[in-house]
């Protein structure tokens, strides 16, 4: 019982997208539904995942297991992150933008949901290209990937 409470560690989950997928077979069609989740815990950490089940409670459950083991650490500075940066995934470009105390979160949905789970408060996105949340989604975690400090940037070059 503690390994299993001490394993939750207060991530806040959103359920961004839920959509049912048919399979083909033999006898028919085959229903499962398709949950695409991000966790955070308001400190840095977030984390993402797209994970199939019979029902939408086991492809959340799924969903939000497999997000705990890919959680990113990234740096916040001031509530907002710490330079501008471009990133690509597919088809999806965006765009996140450092802003000011008290601008808030300007972004999409896709965006506006990593943003609050990491615990963003100011920052400003533009997402250009494809509409399709997972690829938005996996483009908004490479961008952050390329985040780095002052500090951190020492250690690089």
């Amino acid at each position: 019982m503690r390994r299993h409470d001490a394993d939750r560690k207060d991530f806040e989950q959103t359920v961004v997208e839920v959509t049912r997928v048919t399979r083909v077979v033999a006898g028919g069609k085959r229903m499962r539904f398709r949950a695409l989740v991000v966790i955070g815990d308001k400190k840095g950490s977030v984390g993402m995942a797209v994970k199939k089940g019979a029902d939408v409670s086991e492809a959340v459950n799924k969903a939000v297991a497999g997000a705990k083991k890919h959680m990113l650490k990234i740096p916040i500075t001031n509530g907002t992150i710490p330079h501008q940066v471009l990133a690509k995934f597919k088809a999806c470009k965006v765009m996140l933008k450092p802003a000011r105390p008290g601008t808030g979160v300007i972004a999409g949905g896709a965006v506006r949901a990593v943003a609050a789970a990491a615990g963003i408060s100011d920052i400003v996105a533009k997402m250009f290209g494809s509409s399709n949340k997972i690829n938005n989604i996996n483009a908004v975690f490479s961008a952050l990937r390329q985040l780095h400090t002052k500090e951190n940037s020492k250690n690089l070059f």
